[in-house]
């Protein structure tokens, strides 16, 4: 699949965020516990300041999976937690976390009398990547237009989250190139890019040939196989629609249909906790 999507106000998105870096102390970067390595814009993680790798959708993942990422992340020196904004689960691991990578700035605030200075944090990612989900979760309050889609946060904003820390949320930004063909289509399946730039029937026939390679008995569970199929690709896909019910009239398969059922189930999570990508180690 051709898959790029790059609009403008990403490009100067970037711009903005570079501009305001002299204004945070620490940059928390936002990163899916499905795909950690696709969900990962090299812009984002290049930035000149502490960063704090934040595992979000952390109970759609594989527990076990993301806890190797976890470890994978500390390996390469890079402060990491993962929580799940929605609940609310592992969201208290985020100011303990924050206090720890700036250690050392805080303690020479408290020589010179600065405790009562605020900590400032940037909140980037990219889009649908729970920026929004975690703000609210963290201040409390319904401080950040959420909505399951790519692209609903448009222009940087602070919120005050406590007394000592604030938070300057950012717009969802994608690289400007996608060219690892499985890391934008592990982008497509968790819904970073809009499901209105790509042929959701393609995606979907990825999609169901990924999963029946590393989640064959989830994909057989929520299909109502017996057992997977030999089948793999558009027939793959034909006979699942067929199995779930998605067919028209004659009893052709509605593929099509099936196709944006098959996206919305694996992306709410309802064939189980399935991680697309494990870490790179030895």
């Amino acid at each position: 699949m051709n898959i790029n999507w790059y609009p403008g106000h990403m490009a100067k998105t970037m711009r903005v965020i570079n501009e305001s870096l002299k204004l945070v102390d620490a940059v928390c970067v936002l990163l899916d516990a499905r795909v950690p390595q696709s969900s990962m814009n090299p812009g984002l993680t290049g930035l000149n300041k502490p960063l704090l790798f934040v595992l979000t959708r952390a109970d759609l993942a594989d527990s076990a999976v993301t806890k190797q990422w976890i470890s994978y992340f500390k390996g390469q020196g890079i402060s990491a937690i993962a929580l799940d904004a929605k609940s609310g689960a592992g969201s208290e691991r985020f100011l303990p976390a924050v206090k720890e990578l700036l250690s050392e700035k805080l303690e020479a605030r408290a020589r010179k009398g600065q405790e009562g200075r605020a900590v400032r944090l940037m909140i980037v990612g990219i889009p649908n990547v729970g920026k929004s989900s975690l703000i609210n979760r963290l201040s409390k309050r319904k401080s950040a237009k959420v909505e399951d889609r790519p692209g609903v946060t448009r222009g940087k904003q602070w919120i005050d989250v406590s007394a000592d820390i604030l938070l300057l949320d950012m717009p969802g930004v994608l690289q400007p190139r996608l060219e690892d063909e499985s890391a934008a289509l592990n982008l497509a399946f968790t819904g970073a890019i809009k499901d209105q730039v790509l042929d959701t029937e393609e995606l979907s026939v990825k999609l169901i040939d990924t999963l029946a390679a590393i989640a064959p008995s989830a994909l057989a569970g929520r299909c109502k196989f017996t057992a997977l199929p030999e089948e793999r690709g558009y027939e793959l896909l034909q006979l699942a629609a067929r199995s779930r019910g998605c067919v028209i009239r004659g009893g052709e398969p509605d593929t099509e249909r099936f196709s944006a059922l098959l996206l919305d189930e694996f992306r709410a999570g309802k064939m189980g906790n399935i991680t697309l990508e494990k870490p790179n180690v030895s």
